[in-house]
């Protein structure tokens, strides 16, 4: 499934007709504890606070979301989610991927609070080489290895 980045922040909201109509619909599909305010609600509480959605794009659809809160040293990553009727076909690893790029192609770092993560975020990210900061606030993206080693 060849699935691209699209970013939303608020420019791209106001002009992007489907933007408006898949976001929601991402974000509707979560789980109801992972959300603890109504879905319009919170897309737009973080886009009017400047911050955007990293978002997976297939076929002109967006896919799947993660809200993404920048800063001078990384990107923050919150409530990443997937439509239900894609999950599992690897969208949300792919999503993680292109946004690490992203970030890196800007020299910031990726990082998740721990805090804010379900078990099952908590090990989808290990799994993507994401490793619990050593002061245990917050999940960082390892660096690649050099030359291909093993930790």
């Amino acid at each position: 499934m060849p699935v691209t980045l699209h970013i939303v922040d608020h420019a791209a909201w106001a002009s992007d007709a489907q933007a408006r109509h898949d976001l929601p619909r991402i974000y509707g599909d979560a789980p109801v504890e992972r959300l603890s305010v109504p879905v319009n609600d919170f897309i737009q509480h973080h886009l009017e606070a400047g911050h955007f959605f990293g978002c997976a794009r297939f076929n002109e659809r967006l896919l799947g979301a993660v809200a993404v809160r920048a800063d001078a040293e990384a990107w923050w990553l919150s409530e990443l989610c997937v439509r239900k009727t894609t999950r599992r076909r690897g969208v949300g690893s792919r999503l993680l991927a292109l946004v690490s790029s992203a970030a890196a192609d800007r020299g910031l770092g990726l990082r998740a609070p721990a805090s804010e993560l379900p078990v099952a975020d908590q090990l989808l990210l290990s799994r993507l080489g994401y490793r619990l900061h050593a002061a245990g606030n917050y999940f960082e993206l390892a660096p690649p290895l050099q030359g291909g080693g093993k930790p």
